[in-house]
């Protein structure tokens, strides 16, 4: 019967929406502004040690999480990323084992429970595999090579080098040149990475590549006679696949008898048969019937992380079939070429190969290296659409970080899953980066384009919130939509863990997100709301764009540099993003009134750099692009061409001159790009004048409201915005939620322009919606003494914040949109604002409890007082310089002021990195801007003495730092040079002023 009702359930799904949503304007409960769905929140990357923990606390830390303001979690079962944990029982305790499934369940119901949604790992660990038998046919291959230079004379007699390594794939010999040692990468993104030194190098004759696979006996014998030569003769290459067997969790059992007594194993990424083995196992081990129910209620996403999984050489035994198929000739004979970084270029930078083999043709044999890319690339988007399938069977969604260390072109698969995902430690914050993988999402039309942010390298338990948002600010630039935090970790017992609990990592990269860190429950839900609003106004809409650039790489790099290093298109405020011309066939990639994917981005033009590498495909592309109307930019002048097969681009150079000769193509200079544009009559939708660096994203919501995202680089900025729009905007404050009317602008030529001031790393939410604000009085010119403004019931009457003139002041007049102006604002003369002094602070320690290896208890707590004249950092205070926790800082205001007068005040306060909340007479003020915190005391403060708190907490740091040599994660100690980091500066910091004002009526009616 509960059968029957899934399958009814499954059937009417799609009547109601909530069939597979992911592309842009999807029918599904975004929530408000005020008060985002849960599933357009932020969620937490979870982190399950194993099974064998209390599931009641998992439930607990699940719940904790939407309390915080998170949409949910992404469980992981971590097994302590592939580790051998000494103690643990993964035979019965593993993935898809009862126990998991029990966890699982009670995950399950703790998001139902509490009106969440979950995304699930399709494996443990990095999401790469499932228990299965060692002989299933789609786990993970690879290609070995073992290499002989044949004698002088001429001849090999005897047995195979290699023979027995795996099925022989090929023999291959090929005279050698020229041949020398070449040093090898030597630093790596991931610590302890494997390190090979330095590879030999040869420099192949291409014209004697040839294959000898079928003159091996069945024994591995060989006999081979060659031409006498000089130089260095002849060299053979032969080549075996096999299974690696990779464990993503090893076995804790030499006993079989179950498939969970391998553990978990790595399975093949380049092959259909991979997936299959995956969801073979879900179906058998895990789907039972009630599972599956909660997960078409709570479920999310399923979703693979980043590839992790090492090799000699990337590769599935269908790869040959492959390569055959899609490019007309056999690899085999030029196997010898790809033997060198084309592993894990991620993981294994430093340990790209031992032998590196060029060919002696202009290209060095990189087009047939390409060759092999391309054909790889099919074979793992047979994968992705094998797991995306089988997700989306269920009324569910695929997620991935597609591509993520592979060599291959990223941007040619990201269309292929529902929600790609990226991650902020391989993109080192870089927006050009960002730009890169969004580009391919934003033209298929995903809804969600997802990111991994937060992993910082030796910033465990220090990383400030600030820094946090400032990673998410400039993702958003480059088009991000959708946060997982890294990452929320189990808070219970575990074994051979001392407190503070488990530590995924050991102690290497950020963050540890629970109750342990003093700004869970002190600020952290602020920041997490603040995201889930900004997340709601960029995936609310269809996102738009002025300008894509062309990129083709046929292996991406795994640290996503900068390729548009000109700055023109930012000064200007042209916002842009980058496409693969694999991504040209997408059914999205048409031109329609000059515009590329009228109905999706909305590209105007396209850029190509002469940095850029064409294909013959692109050409024909881009000049039916041009010849439809589409503007194209050649930057620099001719680029040059994508290397393929033997390498002969004589054809294609000549393909690619003929571009100068096309309608609508016109070559510039370097960083001319936006001045033909504004020639053409093309100008930013978001044009910017600022004296430092602005980053936009523009949003066109089904409802009516245009979503204008700003963010201010690095410094504090202040310039204009004009919008291609005359829409009222308002202001959307993603801190509280609310929305107010923007006093100041001003309309010229169809266009809004807008005035703003940002500090450092802030950022900005204008939308416009409704009526033209032509036709509504507003502000066109506002004197600096105006500090804050509100808005009446009716629109039309604005109570204006009027300070005491400061000493900068250029102007007090205000000016009106109907030609008024009012010279003076008030006869009354405002208090002048002042410093707040004489600070009283309380420290709550938060220290290891008595019994260290309890690691359940959140902290030992105990209170010291400090009296301060001037707000300095803990690590000035000898008392308090190692000390971690909660700091409440504490003063008196006097109101009114004895002298002058004020009707109300702000508060100033300096950056507050970790979070913070302030109270007045008791009571909690809304939330603020962390990157530039003021509040309105005004609704609080009372006549008389006023008690100010400031709420200020710390990181775990300095605390954990004095003792890392008694602190063990399953089973071992943190994984730091010496003591690790330094210190870190901690409490509230700089200065604090209060600014009365008086009040000001205006009539804009």
């Amino acid at each position: 019967m509960q059968t029957r009702i899934l399958c009814l359930v499954a059937l009417l799904l799609p009547q109601y929406g909530l069939a597979v949503d992911d592309q842009v304007g999807a029918k599904i409960d975004y929530g408000t502004f005020e008060n985002p769905a849960a599933r357009v929140r932020p969620r937490f990357r979870y982190w399950l040690p194993d099974a064998s923990v209390d599931s009641t606390i998992v439930q607990k830390n699940i719940k904790d999480a939407g309390v915080n303001g998170a949409g949910g979690v992404e469980f992981l079962p971590y097994f302590d990323y592939g580790n051998t944990v000494p103690g643990a029982d993964w035979v019965t305790y593993g993935f898809g084992t009862p126990a998991f499934v029990n966890v699982f369940k009670a995950a399950l119901q703790a998001h139902r429970d509490a009106g969440l949604v979950m995304d699930f790992p399709l494996g443990p660990n990095q999401g790469q595999g499932v228990p299965a038998s060692p002989d299933d046919e789609g786990l993970q291959w690879d290609l070995s090579t073992a290499s002989v230079g044949v004698p002088l004379n001429g001849s090999f007699q005897g047995q195979l080098p290699g023979w027995g390594t795996g099925e022989l794939v090929a023999l291959v010999s090929a005279q050698v040149l020229s041949s020398r040692n070449i040093s090898n990468p030597t630093t790596s993104l991931i610590p302890g990475s494997e390190v090979q030194p330095s590879a030999a190098q040869y420099v192949l004759k291409n014209s004697t590549l040839q294959d000898w696979s079928q003159n091996v006996t069945s024994t591995g014998g060989l006999s081979l006679s060659f031409p006498k030569t000089g130089g260095q003769g002849y060299r053979l290459f032969a080549f075996y696949q096999r299974q690696t067997l990779h464990q993503n969790v090893p076995s804790t059992s030499n006993v079989s008898g179950t498939i969970f007594n391998g553990g978990s194993y790595a399975v093949d990424h380049f092959s259909p048969k991979g997936a299959a083995t995956v969801t073979r196992f879900w179906d058998q081990y895990i789907l039972e019937d009630e599972i599956k129910q909660m997960l078409i209620e709570v479920g999310n996403y399923g979703w693979e992380d980043s590839m992790e999984i090492t090799s000699n050489v990337s590769w599935t035994p269908d790869l040959p079939s492959i390569f055959q198929k899609k490019h007309g000739y056999s690899i085999k004979k030029y196997l010898p070429l790809i033997i060198y970084n084309n592993n894990n270029i991620g993981v294994q930078s430093t340990a790209p190969g031992t032998i590196q083999c060029l060919l002696d043709t202009p290209d060095q044999g990189n087009g047939y290296i390409n060759d092999y890319r391309a054909a790889l690339g099919e074979g793992y988007r047979a994968y992705l659409q094998g797991l995306t399938q089988w997700v989306n069977d269920m009324n569910l969604q695929y997620s991935s970080q597609v591509g993520y260390n592979l060599n291959l072109d990223v941007l040619a698969n990201v269309p292929d899953v529902n929600a790609p995902e990226c991650e902020s430690l391989a993109f080192g914050d870089n927006i050009d980066g960002y730009r890169q993988f969004v580009g391919p999402a934003a033209l298929a039309g995903k809804r969600v384009i997802s990111n991994e942010v937060g992993a910082v390298i030796n910033k465990a338990f220090q990383h400030p919130v600030t820094a946090l948002l400032w990673e998410i600010a400039r993702a958003v630039a480059g088009g991000v939509n959708q946060f997982v935090l890294h990452g929320q970790t189990f808070s219970g017992n575990y074994v051979d863990t001392t407190w503070p609990g488990n530590v995924p990592f050991h102690y290497l990269f950020s963050e540890l997100y629970s109750e342990k860190q003093p700004s869970w429950n002190h600020g952290f839900s602020e920041a997490l709301n603040y995201v889930a609003r900004l997340q709601y106004t960029q995936q609310k809409g269809q996102p738009k764009l002025d300008v894509v650039i062309y990129n083709k790489a046929s292996a991406t790099d795994a640290q996503f540099g900068t390729i548009y290093n000109e700055t023109d298109l930012i000064e200007e405020g042209f916002t842009y993003v980058y496409l693969s011309p694999d991504n040209f066939a997408l059914p999205q990639a048409r031109v329609r009134n000059g515009t590329l994917a009228p109905d999706g981005p909305g590209f105007r033009a396209m850029i190509i750099p002469s940095s850029s590498n064409l294909t013959i495909d692109a050409v024909r592309d881009i000049k039916k692009f041009a010849l439809n109307g589409l503007p194209v930019i050649l930057s620099g002048g001719l680029p040059n061409a994508f290397y393929t097969g033997d390498g002969n681009t004589d054809s294609l150079v000549k393909e690619i001159s003929s571009l100068k000769e096309v309608q609508n193509i016109y070559i510039v200079s370097p960083g001319q790009a936006s001045g033909k544009l504004q020639s053409l009559g093309i100008a930013p939708r978001v044009q910017v004048q600022t004296n430092g660096t602005w980053y936009s994203t523009w949003h066109s919501d089904a409802d009516g409201v245009d979503y204008l995202y700003v963010l201010g680089d690095t410094m504090d900025t202040a310039g204009n915005l004009s919008v291609a729009t005359t829409k009222q905007p308002y202001f959307f404050d993603p801190w509280t939620g609310s929305r107010t009317p923007v006093l100041e602008y001003q309309h010229r030529s169809g266009r809004t322009v807008v005035p703003l001031r940002l500090v450092a790393n802030q950022t900005a939410i204008i939308g416009f919606t409704g009526k033209p604000s032509n036709t509504l009085l507003h502000a066109t010119q506002v004197p600096s003494s105006v500090i804050g403004y509100n808005y009446g019931n009716r629109t039309n009457n604005v109570q204006l914040h009027v300070s005491s003139v400061s000493s900068g002041s250029t102007t007090q007049t205000l000016g009106l949109s109907n030609g008024k102006t009012i010279s003076h604002l008030t006869t009354r003369d405002p208090a002048p604002a002042y410093q707040l002094t004489n600070w009283t602070l309380t420290v709550e320690h938060w220290e290891r409890p008595d019994n260290l290896s309890d690691a359940s208890i959140i902290a030992a707590k105990h209170n010291t007082t400090h009296e301060l004249t001037s707000l300095i950092s803990w690590q000035e205070i000898p008392t308090i310089a190692n000390a971690s926790g909660v700091g409440y800082y504490t003063t008196t205001i006097r109101w009114p002021p004895t002298t002058n007068t004020a009707d109300g005040a702000y508060l100033f306060l300096p950056h507050t990195p970790n979070a913070a909340r302030v109270y007045v007479n008791g009571h909690r003020l809304p939330a603020f801007d962390f990157q530039a915190p003021k509040l309105d005391l005004s609704p609080y403060l009372i006549t008389g003495e006023n008690k100010l708190t400031v709420e200020v907490p710390s990181t775990m740091w300095n605390y954990i730092r004095t003792m890392l040599d008694e602190l063990y994660s399953a089973g071992s100690l943190p994984e730091l040079e010496g003591s690790g980091p330094d210190p870190a500066d901690n409490g509230l910091i700089g200065v604090v002023r209060l600014v009365p004002f008086v009040n000001v009526n205006i009539d804009l009616s």
